[in-house]
């Protein structure tokens, strides 16, 4: 079952990338504006790309089956609360989808918070350009810190494998999803906006300004940023005008070698 559900899981991923990736080419919703220092889109994908080969092979190493195969084996020793609660299957994987993107929601918003962490995730946020591609642009260190808070939180609340596995599939989808460089159009996003993270309120959460890069952590339903009080709507700027980036990091060329992505975190600047 875990590799059947793998090759869901990977089929969907590059699905959906491919899909955003042609629109993003088709109606891009911004253009970097070309300067010396600006990367060409081919030095952004290897980056981002490279980025995410070697946070996997790290991962794969660390935690061999992965996720799910943790999860079965907490499953086999009866580890974690939902294991003692009595509930049909399909609330089961509801509440356990539930509890996982609640806690990707604090796990962002402790990355922004702690300075160590944070020295991680700004690697995430230095690039200039969001697009699909910036949702594979983690620091191979945060993929392992979040693959161990993601293991505890398994290990204590008795997550399912098919629960882990759907999880991922839905977190990776909608990562991809809302950090494509498009921009759905009006009545479907002011719609959109009320249930899931669009395009447009993600990139305030890449905005330059603190203030609102402190927003909008949800990666996929809003809910929570409603609920905890850190949904913005609109930025200082249009979305055409907003700022991206980092200001300690201006220079995208720079912000886009692999070389450059992996020792960023040890970089005097906070």
């Amino acid at each position: 079952m875990i590799d059947e559900m793998a090759a869901i899981r990977l089929g969907v991923f590059i699905t959906i990338l491919a899909l955003m990736m042609g629109l993003e080419l088709l109606f891009p919703a911004r253009t970097l504006a070309k300067t010396p220092q600006t990367a060409t889109m081919a030095t952004r994908w290897f980056g981002n790309f490279g980025l995410l080969v070697i946070a996997s092979v790290m991962a794969r190493l660390i935690l061999p089956l992965g996720l799910a195969g943790f999860a079965l084996y907490t499953t086999q020793q009866q580890w974690g609360v939902l294991h003692y609660i009595s509930l049909p299957h399909w609330a089961n994987i509801a509440i356990s989808l539930l509890l996982l993107d609640l806690l990707i929601y604090w796990q962002h918003r402790l990355f922004h918070r702690i300075p160590l962490l944070w020295r991680l995730h700004k690697v995430h946020h230095a690039d200039r350009l969001v697009d699909s591609t910036t949702a594979l642009r983690f620091h191979p260190f945060e993929i392992i810190a979040s693959l161990g808070i993601k293991a505890l939180a398994i290990m204590l609340l008795g997550i399912s494998a098919e629960a882990v596995i759907l999880f991922e599939i839905l977190l990776n989808g909608f990562a991809i999803f809302n950090h494509a460089n498009i921009r759905l159009p009006k009545p479907l996003e002011k719609v959109a906006r009320y249930v899931i993270v669009t395009q447009a309120l993600h990139r305030i959460h890449h905005s330059q300004i603190m203030a609102e890069s402190n927003t909008n952590f949800g990666f996929s339903i809003i809910w929570w940023d409603r609920l905890f009080g850190t949904y913005t709507s609109d930025a200082s700027k249009t979305d055409n005008q907003i700022d991206i980036g980092l200001t300690d990091y201006p220079n995208a060329k720079q912000n886009a070698w692999l070389s450059g992505l992996l020792w960023m975190p040890f970089t005097t600047k906070k």
